[in-house]
């Protein structure tokens, strides 16, 4: 007889499927720890290479999350850098902002201001109307809410256009405005020339004729010779002014007899050059950002930066 077989086939599949259901569950099931010795032998073996590879990438993520904790530590206990401020009075058409920059300290700020507009070329015309006292007066309020140590008047014709009395005026209006401390581009000119024990120089601008004229005229109210001067009788972009072209009208109007060379106008990039100027011409080589940033700080006690520049290197010495 067959009975028995597709009985016996029946219950073979069912066991099959039993069996192939109990293999699922336990596929799903998560696994346990063995605790078999072998099992133990390859978990105490690969352990340790997992704690090597960790080991470097939990190290940097330690070494970092400490120098951060090092760096909010340090903000939040340190003093903010001091700083002192120099309030810059300066003409509408000024471009060389950053030139004053190069002879501040890095713990001076410089806050400038400039004139209002005028809408003539560079004459005698201009520097008249840059230096009217009211103006001059608004600007400097316009600096005070930083408050700045000293106010600077950084125009070289502004300040030689009406001579030495209007250089005074000038200085008078910076101080009824409120400033602790003022100083003019020529009135600085003068006294950098005393500090240096000059009574003779040459002169370049880039002036026309008739603004040139009137520096001469303010230099000899202070007994001050002029034994050559050139002028580039520009009338406007003097910020332009090449280097080259600098350095050419500094030799062309150099001479022997002039103890020194000045060059006008806080428009005129001089910056790089003067100690350049100074170890070829064996003097001393002035310029009027120079002495404005030179007169400003030493008004408050500070020096200039700058290398090798005759002005701070000898007035250091004195001031030594």
């Amino acid at each position: 007889m067959r009975t028995d077989r597709p009985t016996s086939h029946a219950l073979s599949r069912i066991e099959q499927e039993e069996r192939v259901e109990n293999t699922r569950l336990r596929t799903a099931e998560p696994a346990r720890p063995s605790t078999s010795p072998r099992a133990a032998a390859a978990t105490s073996t690969t352990e340790p290479a997992r704690e090597q590879a960790a080991g470097p990438k939990q190290e940097r993520a330690g070494t970092d999350a400490a120098d951060m904790a090092n760096v909010v530590e340090i903000s939040a206990l340190s003093e903010p850098p001091g700083q002192s401020g120099v309030g810059v009075v300066a003409p509408f058409d000024f471009a060389l902002d950053r030139e004053l920059w190069r002879w501040a300290p890095d713990d001076i700020s410089l806050y400038l201001t400039r004139l209002p507009f005028v809408p003539v070329p560079v004459t005698v015309d201009m520097a008249s109307a840059l230096s009217d006292g009211e103006n001059v007066r608004r600007a400097t309020r316009d600096l005070l809410a930083p408050e700045p140590l000293v106010v600077g008047y950084a125009c070289a014709s502004g300040s030689f256009v009406d001579g030495a009395e209007g250089e005074r005026r000038l200085h008078t209006s910076i101080l009824d405005a409120g400033a602790p401390a003022a100083v003019t581009t020529s009135g600085a000119l003068i006294r950098a020339l005393e500090a240096l024990g000059v009574r003779r120089i040459a002169v370049v601008t880039p002036y026309v004729d008739s603004v040139t004229e009137r520096l001469l005229g303010y230099l000899g109210e202070f007994g001050v010779e002029t034994v050559n001067s050139v002028g580039l009788g520009l009338l406007n972009h003097i910020w332009k002014v090449t280097y080259s072209e600098v350095v050419q009208a500094v030799r062309d109007a150099d001479r022997p007899e002039a103890e020194a060379v000045f060059i006008s106008c806080t428009n005129v990039l001089t910056y790089d050059i003067i100690a350049p100027l100074e170890r070829t011409l064996g003097k001393p080589v002035l310029a009027a950002n120079q002495v404005t940033m030179w007169g400003a700080l030493n008004a408050i006690g500070r020096r200039a930066v700058a290398n090798d520049q005759w002005l701070l290197e000898a007035t250091d010495r004195t001031a030594a």
